[in-house]
Parts: C-alpha cells; structure tokens; sequence
C-alpha cells in the first residue's frame, strides 16, 4: 500500500475489465472530493474510493480533497507525476455543477499541468444529477423506513460482489430515532419494501446562490416522487426553502408522517444541522459507499477516457 498522503486506496488482486475505448496503460483515476471539518465526511469518502477499487482492480484509484481534508488535489496529483504516470483522470465527486466543478477544481488543475507538462489531467462530468443516483437515494429511504435491506445487482462478481454489499449504515449521534410507527409497512401489503402510508419526503440539498441551481435540484425531489409513490418536496440547508418550510407543505399535502432524505454524498456539518432543524422526523443515511455511487464514478472515467486527451504543455 502506498502512503496515505498519496491519495491511494488498498491494492486489489490483478484482473478486472478493460475501460471501453482505452487501450494500454490505464490512467489513473483521481476522485476528487469536497472535503470538510467533520471526519465522518472523509471517512465514508474512503469508503466510496475502497469500493471503486474493488470493483476495479486494474485501476490505481486515489482520493483527493478540494479542501478541509487531506490529501489535497495538489499533493495526490503531484505524486502520480513522481511515480511517473503520463495521464489521470479527476472525477468531481460532487452532485451538482456549481462553483467547485467549473471553477475552483478546472484552476488546480490548470495550475498541475503547469509543473508537470508531462502528465495530462482530464476532468470528467460530475456525478449527478445521475438516474443510478436517484435509485441509490431511493434505497436509502426504503432502508431506513423498512429495514429490509434493498438487493440490487453489484458491480462485478463473486468475491468482487461480496467486496461491495454495503455495510449497515451508521447516523449521527441522534438520529436514530426510528418510531415504531414509522417502520409499519403499508397495510395487506406483501412486498418488503413498500413504504408507509401518509408518508411525506423532504429531499434535502445543500442549496445555492442561483435559483437555477436550486430548480434543477428541485426536480431530484420530484424524480424521488415518482419513484417511491410519494408526495416529496425540496429543502436546503443554506438557503430557502427550509426544511421546516419543506415539512409544513408535506403536512398540508396530507402526509402525517416525514421523512427527511439527503441529496448528500456524507454525513457532516449541513446534515447536522438538518437533523437539528427537524429532530422529530425519521432522517434517512446519506448517499454514501453505495454501489451505484461506485458505478456512476466507474462511467464518468470510462467516458473521460474516450476523449481527446489534452495537451498538458
């Protein structure tokens, strides 16, 4: 294993399929995270990172920050020049295309290429608002209203499958306030996944500055509707609509019963303070180490490496 300041996760044993429309030597893979002061961010950010390279073994996968973690883009992106790599490819993970994914991370880069015209750095989409996503949350809130966990097919097989079942979720401290009424299933029905009657959804986001950022994440809330049967409605953490706000309109659309479900990769300050606006409704986990999160980076990378590669000098 390399150093962690590296960026690199555990090794995995040889084999694994070859990325569509790439020959030879395979880039590496950057994932780029946001970073935070909480360490339950990172830590499920490595957890994301251990299940991407175990479902691809061929791939030398590393994970980086933008900022309040370590390492940083900066440090990992210099390593993989040091061991002489000549290409990597960054994948934001980030669900939405804001400030960080066209500014901030485009001018790291841009910086890299500059002391080290040798490697090229190719920057992939963002991952959302991606319909792999939509599931995962989906599973999320079946998990936790239910607790029936969702089998959906895994990445690879065998013992890369079994590398890939995700662990039980953990919550903050407080959140696991589950009311026995919550958990009782929709009434004469067999499936172990339907949710409960009168159920409403808050899907929370981190919100923005611009209300067409805002609108386009709106619609997760209305796609997650549709998925569960549900009425749902949007809320933010750092701007309107709130969360108090987002249960109000549920309550008057007829559901007595709430559930809140974060359009969040990890658990960290904003989901904190969404579960101390609203302590009294059911908070399901975040996206987290889900395999569809594994898949939906996995494409990004495969479609990265389709393109043209840049001229780095």
């Amino acid at each position: 294993m390399r150093s962690p300041g590296t960026g690199a996760v555990p090794a995995a044993r040889p084999g694994g399929r070859r990325v569509p429309g790439f020959t030879g030597h395979r880039p590496v893979l950057i994932a780029v995270a946001h970073g935070s002061r909480d360490p339950r961010s990172a830590a499920t950010m490595y957890s994301v990172v251990e299940r991407i390279a175990a479902a691809r073994p061929d791939l030398d996968v590393r994970l980086a920050f933008l900022d309040l973690s370590t390492p940083s883009v900066d440090l990992v992106v210099d390593a993989v020049a040091a061991e002489g790599h000549s290409h990597a490819i960054v994948v934001p993970l980030l669900l939405g295309s804001a400030f960080h994914a066209r500014r901030d991370l485009p001018g790291l880069l841009a910086a890299a290429r500059q002391r080290h015209p040798r490697l090229t750095l190719t920057q992939s989409d963002v991952l959302g608002p991606d319909p792999r996503l939509l599931l995962a949350l989906r599973d999320r809130v079946i998990e936790q209203l239910t607790d029936a966990p969702v089998d959906r097919p895994r990445i690879g097989s065998g013992a890369q499958a079994s590398a890939l079942r995700p662990e039980p979720a953990e919550y903050p401290a407080g959140a696991m306030n589950r009311p026995a009424a919550l958990a009782t299933r929709s009434a004469g029905s067999n499936d172990p996944h339907a949710l409960p009657e009168r159920i409403g959804i808050a899907v929370a986001a981190v919100g923005s500055s611009s209300a067409a950022a805002n609108e386009q994440t709106a619609r997760i809330a209305d796609r997650l509707g549709t998925l569960t049967g549900r009425p749902t409605e949007i809320c933010f953490a750092t701007t309107e609509p709130t969360v108090t706000e987002a249960i109000a309109r549920l309550h008057a659309r007829g559901a007595d019963r709430i559930l809140l479900a974060p359009w969040f990769l990890a658990p960290g300050l904003l989901t904190d303070r969404l579960l101390t606006a609203a302590p009294d409704v059911v908070h399901a986990d975040t996206i987290g180490a889900h395999p569809l999160l594994a898949e939906v980076v996995l494409a990004r990378y495969a479609a990265a490496a389709t393109l043209p590669l840049e001229l780095s000098a």
